[in-house]
């Protein structure tokens, strides 16, 4: 495991939004295949990017966070865009997980690698 902790409100944070973010995810390449030009309404662009919200706290100290981007409410994207935009945070979201989740090297048991947690 990496000798970098993280706080609990990140594992809070991607416990909860993991799920959604691959749920998500899978609606908008499902939405793809069957309409790639059609573009999102405004009221999905609010409700993705209070997800996005979080994975960006979650990813906060994270170097991936300078490639994920929010959606601009101004340019409605295609959801073929949002498929290539949800991607990249889901490989970061994994990334994430790899970095601090792992086996105790102590215990032996897998955890979350939490700042100020015993070994």
């Amino acid at each position: 495991m990496k000798n970098k902790t993280i706080s609990i409100k990140q594992v809070e944070l991607y416990e909860t939004t993991s799920p959604l973010l691959v749920a998500l995810y899978r609606e908008m390449q499902e939405l793809s295949k069957k309409k790639p030009e059609a573009t999102l309404s405004p009221a999905k662009v609010k409700l993705i990017n209070r997800l996005l919200e979080d994975l960006r706290i979650i990813l906060k100290n994270e170097s991936e966070l300078k490639y994920l981007d929010l959606i601009e409410d101004e340019s409605l994207p295609q959801y073929s865009d949002m498929v290539l935009m949800l991607s990249q945070y889901a490989a970061a979201m994994k990334s994430f997980h790899s970095s601090y989740y792992g086996r105790d090297p102590y215990s032996g048991s897998f955890r979350w690698l939490v700042a100020g947690s015993a070994s």
